[in-house]
């Protein structure tokens, strides 16, 4: 016993809590307070030594600070404390060209203003801002699609060359939490290649008036797996959230291409989008998306399915759960021919689309769905239960039988499962 006594006193002492990442305040490593001054190399100086010193938090304090390009590196983080704003450059000879990945593709492109690569757990946190400056980019983005009209051409996203606000890729384990992501230049918030990921609490807007910011994609989630989007403000000149992954007739075949697993998103509200949820436009494919308790207030799809002839698409195991508020419609499902481009290929791609489910919906809306894709597309399975819904437009086109009504009202008229011909209402043109 009294060998079993002195055993028990020598019990371990329980382990110390990890300690808090160093802060390495900008200022205090040479960035300027004067907001016209460019801090890109300050900055980036301040990511460089506190990686090498074994990492750290990058904190971005009280004013404006102009930079281009920055690349956080292992161990760094990002913080941005009550009334700062890092505000990006608006030429684009302070982002630099990079191997990346834009629209379905891997390719060279400008660097976003905030670049993580293969840096698990890296964070974000607010209550600051990260302000893309988008204004002049916008404006020569319309100049110079202006110009191509006149010709007789029509001009792609690309060839006006313009940064992204904020770029993960190839990253786990990321948290981008209480921070507004205001007026990028380009997407707002692109993930590729990352899985285990949380935005929660964040503002994230930019213009349609004076000026539109085109292509403005609130949230691009694009070869990744377990991104949670929570408690959300979206209103973007664009899609709210995009489900992405590539694009094109041998898009499945690319190993840089692949799949988008376990999304959810919740308790958002969206403002004025292109779409609150859409698959596409380069998507190969989407698996277990939900998205519920969510608030809309503008008048475009609630789910967007944007149907390429181009690319093999499957869309699957798909729900949209307890919405509210004003929409365009609750679901379109329609062809989507933007860039296509068959590359010279014989194949003949077609989407599949099963097992879709929306439930628990109760909106004023312009027009109830929207069901009509490609003529070789394969759809299936989808459900709405438990939906009111009051539309300006009462007939809506559907051409796919194995579409159920459960518990559904239209203009206070129960829905039954039928095909019909109807006129769609008129979506507005993508930018």
């Amino acid at each position: 016993m009294a060998c079993l006594a002195a055993f028990s006193l020598r019990s371990p002492a329980p382990p110390k809590a990890p300690a808090a990442p160093k802060e390495y305040v900008i200022t205090q490593y040479g960035a300027s307070t004067d907001s016209t001054k460019l801090n890109t190399q300050a900055i980036q100086k301040v990511i460089d030594k506190a990686s090498a010193a074994g990492g750290g938090t990058i904190v971005i304090p009280k004013g404006v600070y102009l930079s281009g390009a920055l690349f956080f590196k292992p161990g760094t983080h990002l913080r941005l404390q009550a009334g700062a704003k890092l505000k990006g450059s608006d030429n684009i000879a302070d982002y630099p060209l990079v191997p990346s990945r834009m629209e379905g593709q891997k390719l060279d492109y400008y660097a976003a203003l905030v670049n993580a690569t293969k840096v698990n757990g890296f964070t974000i946190n607010g209550p600051g801002t990260i302000d893309g400056n988008g204004l002049n980019f916008w404006k020569r983005f319309w100049f110079y699609r202006d110009s191509m009209s006149k010709l007789g051409k029509y001009a792609t996203n690309l060839e006006v060359h313009r940064p992204r606000l904020v770029f993960i890729w190839g990253s786990d384990n990321v948290a981008i939490k209480n921070v507004k992501l205001h007026n990028s230049g380009f997407w707002t918030t692109h993930l590729y290649q990352s899985n285990n990921v949380l935005i929660e609490g964040c503002d994230i807007r930019s213009p349609f008036r004076p000026v539109k910011a085109p292509s403005t994609d609130a949230i691009d989630i694009d070869v990744c797996r377990k991104v949670t989007v929570r408690n959300c403000y979206i209103s973007v000149n664009d899609d709210g959230i995009a489900i992405k992954g590539g694009k094109g007739p041998t898009a499945q075949k690319l190993p840089e291409n692949g799949p988008i697993e376990d999304v959810l998103i919740e308790n958002c509200t969206f403002g004025e989008v292109h779409a609150a949820l859409t698959c596409g436009s380069e998507c190969i494919h989407a698996n277990r998306i939900t998205m519920r308790n969510c608030k809309m207030d503008n008048e475009r799809p609630v789910l967007l399915f944007k149907m390429r002839p181009d690319t093999y698409q499957v869309y699957e195991n798909i729900t949209v759960d307890g919405i509210t508020g004003k929409c365009g419609t609750i679901v379109t499902l329609s062809p989507w021919t933007q860039f296509f481009n068959m590359a010279g290929s014989t194949e003949k791609p077609f989407g599949t689309i099963r097992n879709i489910t929306v439930s628990n919906v109760k909106v004023k809306c312009k027009q109830f769905a929207v069901l009509n894709g490609n003529p070789t597309d394969k759809v299936s399975n989808i459900t709405f239960k438990n939906v009111d819904a009051t539309a300006d437009q009462a007939a809506f086109p559907n051409k796919y039988p194995d579409i159920k009504f459960q518990n559904v009202t239209l203009n206070g008229t129960p829905l039954t499962a039928a095909t019909q011909t109807a006129p769609a209402a008129t979506p507005l043109k993508p930018d």
